[in-house]
């Protein structure tokens, strides 16, 4: 079964919100207080959003710290679960 591909949480901000509401990348690092440059790079999946990140994106868009820490955590457990695979095989679980 093919597996899809991993969604990187900037890609949920530039798809979900920012187009749907007509926001610029420019518009949103200036009304979240933060360099232009943060934005564009988390768009292009090249940063992660950090805690600082969340909180501002939370704030401005009506939702949750974690529903954007959620994203990115699911995303970078993705991310090292395929890394790891292998090495996961070979772990075997502690049992009591």
């Amino acid at each position: 079964m093919d597996r899809l591909s991993n969604i990187h949480p900037g890609e949920i901000l530039l798809e979900e919100f920012l187009k749907p509401m007509n926001i610029t990348a420019y518009r949103l690092s200036k009304s979240i207080k933060i360099p232009q440059t943060r934005i564009s790079q988390i768009i292009k999946g090249k940063r992660r959003i950090t805690a600082d990140t969340a909180l501002r994106l939370s704030k401005y868009f009506g939702t949750s710290v974690k529903f954007w820490l959620g994203i990115q955590n699911d995303y970078d457990i993705e991310e090292e679960q395929g890394k790891l695979n292998g090495i996961l095989e070979q772990i075997e679980t502690q049992s009591n």
